[in-house]
């Protein structure tokens, strides 16, 4: 593998933009893709992997469905669910930082990263997490990089934090709309209920039970509903992580909304499909940027053009004078170039 990393480093000291790249399954997401491609796929391979310390590392070329194959052999998961949207690979998904259904209830995939080895702009290799390194602000700069796009560096490896295989699991159908739907989905997250995920759409409540038998036994006698069938249920939560369902079809923009889950139902041009307790909310179709995120922000969330869509204003919430200042630094300490996916997070850098 050492001929793969000279190649990265002679790549990125030639100074010109790259657009790293794995899979390219998430090209979609983000800013207008920019530079030369540097495929990562090459780096490949399961680095070390300790089922009984909850531990795998693996190199950012690998398939994400190679991981999971891995782990399952071991009964053991990602438990936050990050999406393929096709062939994915580990770089990929933790540079783009997205979690599936299950995130409200384990955490984000940045909580899973204990690690990170990455390759800056000046060709260095630097280790991160595991050997408790921190930039000079003093960032967890493991983390940081989750969900950065690939703008601070080329990940090259990534530690990662798995658990278990829940015993059982068990899904639930409750006819009920979006207001009832929301009520209930932030009692029932005070309470002790196995829940590990939820979907709303056209007033239909769907929630996934995971956890031991007894209280997911428990928990279906107490809340009721229609049982779903194990298969169907499977595919169910499939298609909700890999957003193969019907709601996501067609080339309609796919705005992501994050706000509290707390939030009342939002009066959206467009049909809504609510995840993660009421805290993600999705809309489909032509909406105006300026009045969702404003409607976003009224509740304490933001605003995302997750795919499609005129990217000209912007994917991202627009960030605070002194936030985009703290981006910018961060920027400048590790890719001092400008190589890495320019515009891709924002396009001041």
């Amino acid at each position: 593998m050492t001929d793969h990393i000279e190649e990265f480093r002679s790549r990125i000291l030639e100074r010109k933009p790259l657009r790293l790249k794995g899979g390219g399954s998430k090209d979609f997401y983000g800013g207008p893709l920019a530079g030369e491609v540097l495929d990562t796929r090459g780096y490949s391979g399961v680095v070390a992997y300790e089922p009984t310390e909850l531990v795998i590392t693996a190199r950012a070329g690998t398939p994400l469905a190679e991981i999971e194959s891995a782990l399952a052999a071991r009964r053991q998961v990602l438990a936050c669910e990050p999406p393929h949207f096709g062939a994915a690979t580990l770089g990929g998904a933790v540079a783009a930082g997205l979690s599936g259904p299950r995130r409200a209830v384990s955490g984000s995939l940045r909580d899973y990263v204990l690690g990170v080895k990455l390759m800056d702009g000046e060709g260095r290799e630097l280790n991160f997490g595991g050997q408790v390194m921190k930039n000079v602000a003093g960032f967890d700069v493991s983390r940081l990089v989750a969900g950065s796009l690939g703008t601070l560096g080329l990940i090259l490896e990534v530690s990662l934090k798995v658990m278990p295989q829940p015993v059982a699991e068990a899904t639930l159908r409750f006819e009920m709309p979006q207001d009832k739907a929301l009520d209930a989905l932030n009692c029932w997250g005070g309470q002790p209920v196995p829940l590990a995920a939820s979907c709303w759409q056209d007033a239909v409540l769907t929630l996934r039970l995971a956890g031991a038998r007894a209280a997911v036994t428990a928990a279906c006698e107490r809340l009721g509903g229609e049982r779903v069938a194990e298969v169907e249920a499977a595919g169910f939560w499939a298609g909700l992580r890999e957003q193969t369902m019907a709601f996501f079809a067609g080339d309609a923009p796919l705005w992501r909304l994050s706000v509290p889950s707390v939030a009342p139902p939002l009066s959206l041009p467009g049909p809504q499909l609510i995840e993660w307790g009421g805290a993600q909310r999705w809309l489909r179709g032509v909406g105006d940027a300026a009045h969702l995120r404003e409607t976003a922000a009224r509740v304490g969330g933001h605003a995302t053009l997750f795919r499609g869509g005129d990217k000209t204003g912007g994917v991202f919430a627009p960030l605070s004078p002194a936030l985009m200042e703290v981006h910018r630094r961060l920027k400048q300490s590790f890719d001092p170039y400008g190589v890495f996916n320019p515009g891709r997070l924002y396009s001041e850098f």
